[in-house]
């Protein structure tokens, strides 16, 4: 970030901190691209015929319009960490209202430092390794290799997986993963790395068995 982007953002933070909508309407606009990745990557299989994420998007502006006066209050946040928490929680609450029991018994939810994240995070990251088989002559195959992918990245350590999701899948900084999981830089640097070799480990298991798939 610049200094001219810096000044300004510092000067949204501080309009924000005055409750100021425009403000707030600015911020969603700028950040719209990246809270759009969050919820298509996090949004349940089940839900997506009956919601997009720009349907969430406005739930979560107007959640956001209703917790603006206590920003200032609240913890020490950047605004787009602070508008990413709630559109996460706007996600989360959607999906249980809409799954119920089903979500929590899927146990789809991971609590970092108390706040829970992620829905399917696993599932969803095995989705877009595992993309290139959409055949139906390839159903099977693309099945049995989701839940092998599946199972492979659960075996990372959950914090982890999170910082992947957050740096390779939302575009988030590495400062910005740190405040999100309330982690030191230091911290999320290392994860990142460890994350990324796990997941250069996972893709080269994709491509063997997509390998088997076609020549087997």
């Amino acid at each position: 970030m610049n200094s001219e982007s810096h000044v300004a953002m510092e000067d949204l933070e501080q309009r924000l901190r005055g409750g100021d909508l425009p403000a707030l309407a600015e911020l969603f606009s700028r950040e719209r691209d990246r809270l759009w990745r969050l919820i298509h990557f996090r949004l349940a299989e089940p839900l997506r015929g009956r919601m997009g994420p720009d349907d969430v998007l406005q739930e979560a502006f107007l959640a956001a319009t209703q917790r603006l006066k206590h920003y200032a209050d609240g913890p020490a946040s950047s605004p787009f960490i602070w508008l990413r928490m709630i559109v996460n929680q706007t996600l989360i609450d959607l999906h249980r209202h809409h799954l119920g029991a089903q979500r929590r018994d899927a146990g789809c939810e991971v609590a970092i430092d108390g706040l829970p994240y992620g829905q399917a995070t696993s599932a969803s990251v095995a989705l877009r390794l595992v993309g290139q088989f959409t055949s139906p002559s390839r159903a099977a195959a693309r099945a049995d290799l989701l839940g092998l992918v599946q199972n492979a990245i659960e075996q990372m350590d959950p914090i982890d997986r999170e910082v992947l999701v957050l740096r390779h899948f939302e575009d988030l900084t590495n400062s910005e993963v740190a405040e999100a999981l309330g982690i030191e830089q230091d911290a999320a640097s290392v994860r990142y790395i460890r994350a990324l070799r796990r997941l250069k480990s996972i893709l080269a298991q994709v491509t063997d068995l997509e390998k088997e798939v076609r020549y087997g």
